[in-house]
């Protein structure tokens, strides 16, 4: 049994992390789950375009490429809102969303 994974299950198992993504992210109010929840998203967008690039152009590197690039903005995103919510930490006290209502300085 050595044939290949049909599309749809790289599908299913994408559209799952992506709307469990969206459910976190719209649910919660913690920052750092707010975070996670942005994460899975992007990653539930790697998978797609790896799964796309095997199946649509197996001989190109593409969807690769764009999961690399992903990946990099999706570190240093998380790195700058880790940055972020620990000084919204320093300075409430709390990174509970509803808490955390004006900006100051």
């Amino acid at each position: 049994m050595t044939g290949t994974i049909p599309l749809m299950y790289f599908l299913v198992i994408s559209t799952l992390m992506f709307f469990i993504g969206i459910y976190g992210f719209l649910t919660r109010r913690n920052l750092i789950t707010m975070l996670m929840s942005i994460e899975l998203i992007l990653n539930s967008v790697n998978i797609n375009f790896v799964a796309f690039n095997k199946y649509l152009y197996p001989q190109h590197l593409s969807g690769h490429f764009f999961s690399l690039i992903v990946i990099a903005v999706a570190a240093a995103e998380a790195a700058v809102a880790i940055a972020i919510i620990i000084n919204i930490y320093r300075n409430f006290k709390s990174i509970d969303v509803d808490k955390v209502d004006q900006m100051r300085y």
